[in-house]
Formats: structure tokens, sequence, C-alpha cells
């Protein structure tokens, strides 16, 4: 039996403080009266720990007195270690800290990877404990979480990735709040663009974004960089040639959006094509990279090619591709900016890039159901060459809808195209607003 004495008791009083509302909180909240275990995933600094204190201080009041809302934070070895010593000496530490166990017990685990098997701590708890303890958990990257996590979690757990502020969350965190799923009036337009160059820019990670010096923004980002490498690449990724990996991450940053070369990056990195393959599979599922697919149906005049590459974070691509912030948008960093949109508010499934053997070429396809086309070329500006691409698109499949996605509208479109801003994709694309 674990001496339970030695344990820190954490409770819901702890963290009587203001917190910023995530987007997903409205997604989890419905399912906390229900048994299974809640497991959230994303980047470290993404707002993990913020999101569970935030359900914690604000959505549980109702479902459990304060003695019955428990935060543990597997960083901490003396909990991890009580963990890993079994769920019976968990559930007594819960009995020892005072928890009513005669009304439901909600237990927030924090950095869930760090078990030794936390696919079996998860199965036996719900076996045994549930409904009396509900579980909410979270872990840093999807590459442990995958590797440790067993077929015999399905039907026991609600799965959720939180990612870096999207850009309507930017505004709530920058106290400027708007529905962009509704009409913003056209005399915001000019505010919104600056917020918007700004998020860009900086990039997503919370604490950034609360940040008001460009300085310390860069010395936060550093640390983030510094840590992931630290934790999740050191202690989870097993990484030999640690001076390679740092180089293929600043190549994929400075290259910007494009595609995915392996032939060229096993050249200029002097790494075979096995150990390149491991390290972008890292790389993607530790939240840092992600690669899109060629949208393809017609093999006589479309290319299936190779993917293409995009950061997760924009502030972190502007960092590691410039060695400092830059203080004006690329080409790069703005198209990079609309899959992140894209990536945050849909399906990693439903995005695509198009390319055919004549050379035509759109940024981004976005199908978020069969037969339900969007075709978007990005560009900073508008003007008449940027149809170019989308209008050949649309003789393909004339069902498509199709936009250039831009910060200065210099011209109007033609018909049946529309210029439109980032923002204005919320009511476009997720939330089936047809303002035209």
């Amino acid at each position: 039996m674990v001496n339970l004495e030695k344990y820190p008791v954490f409770c819901y009083i702890d963290f009587m403080k203001t917190l910023k509302k995530r987007k997903l909180v409205d997604t989890i909240d419905p399912l906390l009266k229900d048994d299974e275990i809640i497991v959230i995933h994303g980047s470290r600094q993404v707002g993990k720990t913020s999101l569970m204190k935030y359900l914690m201080q604000y959505n549980l009041k109702s479902h459990a007195p304060s003695q019955n809302i428990i935060y543990m934070d597997l960083e901490d070895f003396t909990l991890l270690n009580l963990c890993n010593a079994g769920v019976d000496n968990t559930v007594n530490y819960l009995k020892t800290i005072g928890c009513d166990f005669s009304q439901r017990i909600f237990l927030f685990i924090d950095e869930i990877q760090y078990l030794d098997n936390p696919s079996s701590f998860l199965k036996l708890f719900h076996d045994r404990y549930s409904p009396r303890i509900k579980l909410l958990v979270s872990g840093s990257s999807s590459f442990a979480i995958k590797s440790k996590f067993k077929d015999s979690l399905v039907g026991r757990i609600f799965s959720f990735e939180l990612f870096g502020l999207d850009f309507e969350e930017f505004l709530w965190f920058k106290d400027t709040a708007h529905d962009l799923g509704q009409m913003v009036p056209e005399a915001l337009y000019p505010v919104l663009r600056e917020y918007y160059k700004e998020h860009v820019l900086y990039g997503s990670y919370p604490k950034l974004v609360l940040s008001d010096s460009i300085e310390k923004k860069e010395l936060i980002l550093k640390e983030i960089i510094n840590t992931y490498v630290k934790k999740d690449i050191f202690e989870l990724s097993n990484i030999k040639n640690i001076k390679k990996f740092n180089d293929l991450i600043v190549l994929l940053a400075g290259q910007g959006t494009g595609q995915l070369n392996l032939n060229e990056l096993t050249n200029t990195l002097g790494l075979n094509r096995e150990t390149l393959e491991k390290y972008l599979f890292i790389l993607e599922n530790t939240y840092i990279i992600k690669q899109v697919p060629p949208f393809s149906r017609n093999i006589r005049i479309e290319l299936t090619r190779m993917p293409e590459v995009f950061m997760e974070d924009t502030g972190m691509m502007n960092l590691l591709a410039n060695k400092t912030f830059i203080r004006e948008l690329s080409g790069a960093l703005f198209e990079n900016s609309v899959f992140s949109l894209l990536r945050k508010n849909g399906s990693i499934e439903n995005i695509f890039y198009w390319r055919t053997s004549q050379g035509h070429e759109v940024d981004f396809i976005y199908e978020p159901t069969q037969g339900k086309l969007f075709a978007m070329e990005v560009k900073l500006r508008f003007s008449k060459q940027s149809m170019t691409a989308v209008n050949y698109f649309k003789q393909q499949y004339p069902s498509a809808r199709t936009f250039v996605i831009t910060l200065d509208k210099i011209s109007k479109p033609p018909e049946g195209i529309d210029a439109l801003y980032p923002w204005e994709l919320y009511g476009r694309l997720f939330r089936n607003r047809n303002d035209e």
C-alpha cells in the first residue's frame, strides 16, 4: 500500500481566478454528465491545463461539491508514482483527501502520457468506478497518446484535439469579441485586418496573445520551442541526431508552404529516407507540421503528387524561418494562416490542394461533405490574375464555390467568384450562412 500522507491535495478551490473561455468548452460541457472519459490532447502551452481549470471553475458548480473536483498534474513525480501504483491506490487517495463518495467525483489528470500504461489505467478506472468517478485527462502530444493508448479504450473515451487560438478566440483573448459567423460591419474591417496580421505574425499560443510586448512574445515562443525539443523529443521520441532534427524543422519553416519533396530533403540534410520519414511522423504527431494531400478525381488532367506541408503555428513558422519575428506578412505566412483557419474549424481529412499537368494550381480545396466543394486561392492582394487557376477548377467542377482569400480587395472580382477576407470564411464555410 502506498503512503498517501505525502501526496499534496489539488482541489477546485486552488483555481478560483479569471480564465479565458475556449470554443471546446461548449463541446465538452454536455458530456460532463456521461460516463465516458474525456481525453484532451494538443501541443505544449496550447491551453489544455487552462481549459481543464475553466471547466472546473465555471462548468462543474451544478455537478459536484468543490471537494469532489480534483486536479492532478503528472509532471509532479509524486502524483505520477501514485497513479502508476494503480487505480485502487488512486481511489484511496481521493478518499484520504476528503472526497464525498456519496456524490459524483470529477478527477482531472494532466499529462496522462507520462503514466507507464495510461490505457490500462483508464480502462480499469472506467470499468470499476464509473459513473461514480468521471475522468477528464489531457496529453501533450498525439504521438505519445497514440503510442500508449490501445484499442481497449474504444467505447470508453471521447477524444478531442485542442489547437492554438483560432482567430475568433484570439479576439476573445483581446477582449474584442465578434461573432464572425454573422455579418460584420465593413467599418470594422481595418481593425480586424490589423488584428489578423498580429494573429498571423506572432501565432496562436495563448500566453503569447496575452503578452503586449513583441520582445516578450519572442522569448515565450523560444522557450516553448526549447521545451518541445527537450520534453516531447528527448523523453518520448528517442531522437539520436537532434541537430539534424532541428535543421529539418527550420528548413520546413523556411520553405513556407509547398510540396514535401522527400528526395530533396534527404539530399539537403544528409539523412536516409527511413530516418526522414520517422522525423516527419514525429513532427506531425507533436503538432509542429501537417501534411495536406492533393485533390484528384480526373486522372487524365490531375497529377497525384506528393503532399504539401504547412506549419501548425504561424508564429513558430515566422520565428524559425527568420530567427526573429518579421513585422510584415509574407505570402507564405498568409497562406499558412488560411490553412490554420481551415484546420481549426473543420476536419483535416477535408482539406486538399489541387495541381494539374498543365500547371494550374489552387491553394486549397475544402470538401466538408461529399460533393460539396470550395476552391480557394490565397493572395495577400487581390487581382484578376488571382482568378486563373480557380476559374479553371470551376470549369472542371461547375458545382464548386470559388473564392480568393485576401487582405486587400483591390478590385471587384468577376461574377461567380468571391474575394473574401479570411474571417469571412466563418460565415461562408463553417456556419452555413449564405449572404450573397
